[in-house]
């Protein structure tokens, strides 16, 4: 585990595949909510070229509402135990909450995806800093329930810079190892149309810092702006963002559609 971000940096690129066990998320929400096909689904992306599957219980989708412990832990446990057993593919778990993350860890993570960058649970930090494993910091502001109410920036690039940054700063002083943290601008997290442009033509000012950049433009509802399609519909838009991500020096994308993934990536990055 000491090595592990050195291990993902050596490869020409990372996939993290997208597993949402849960009954509302944005683009899949339902898929797999059942344990036996999340299971199958984890296993399947892994497969295809996946690195890491990141096991979700909560949808973050705009508009959402927090889901119970005791829920999460049901939708999200049974899955990572099973496929520590059927994949050798990491296991990341997408929670803001230190007792969902230590479960999760316990049953075979290890990797932790926190959409609040750590403040929704003052738990999280001291978790992480124990454990010593990987954290991805996602920039958003408030809630998901409330992010998407008129949000607003004067340069997005520079104020998600300084946001994360502080974050960094704030979990650091915590006892979080900073070679272990990861950052994702939060494409669709308290963004407008705008700003998700302004931030994937502004991701190298994110790749030039000390910490691994993750890419979250996935069916991502910029991608059905520019394009019209629904998201189940958006793969082509996501590679396109994905590869203006990698131009720009991003070498970690969690995504949906792995296989696509996997095939476009290993043909771009040869002759990029």
């Amino acid at each position: 585990m000491e090595d592990l971000l050195t291990t993902l940096t050596s490869f020409p690129f990372t996939i993290m595949g997208i597993v949402n066990v849960t009954p509302d998320s944005f683009s899949d929400g339902g898929n797999y909510l059942a344990p036996g096909a999340a299971v199958a689904h984890g296993c399947m992306l892994a497969e295809q070229g996946a690195l890491i599957l990141d096991i979700g219980g909560e949808s973050t989708r705009p508009g959402s509402l927090e889901v119970d412990t005791a829920v999460e832990l049901s939708r999200v446990i049974p899955v990572i135990q099973k496929l520590r057993k059927q994949t050798t593919a990491l296991i990341s778990i997408d929670t803001r909450k230190a007792l969902v993350a230590q479960a999760a860890l316990d049953a075979g993570a290890s990797i932790v995806n926190d959409v609040s960058a750590g403040s929704f649970d003052p738990g999280m930090a001291p978790l992480v800093a124990k454990r010593n494993v990987p954290l991805i910091l996602m920039h958003s502001r408030g809630t998901p329930q409330t992010m998407q109410t008129n949000p607003t920036y004067v340069n997005v690039c520079e104020e998600v810079m300084q946001e994360l940054l502080e974050r960094v700063a704030a979990l650091c002083a915590a006892g979080v190892n900073p070679s272990k943290i990861i950052l994702d601008v939060g494409l669709g997290f308290a963004k407008r149309f705008e700003d998700n442009i302004a931030l994937i033509q502004g991701l190298k000012q994110f790749t030039e810092l000390p910490h691994l950049v993750l890419l979250g433009a996935s069916r991502k509802s910029f991608i059905g702006h520019l394009t019209g399609r629904e998201a189940s519909d958006r793969v082509s838009g996501s590679l396109a963002a994905l590869a203006a991500g990698y131009s720009r020096g991003v070498r970690l994308f969690r995504v949906h559609d792995v296989k696509e993934t996997f095939d476009f990536l290993s043909v771009y990055s040869v002759i990029a």
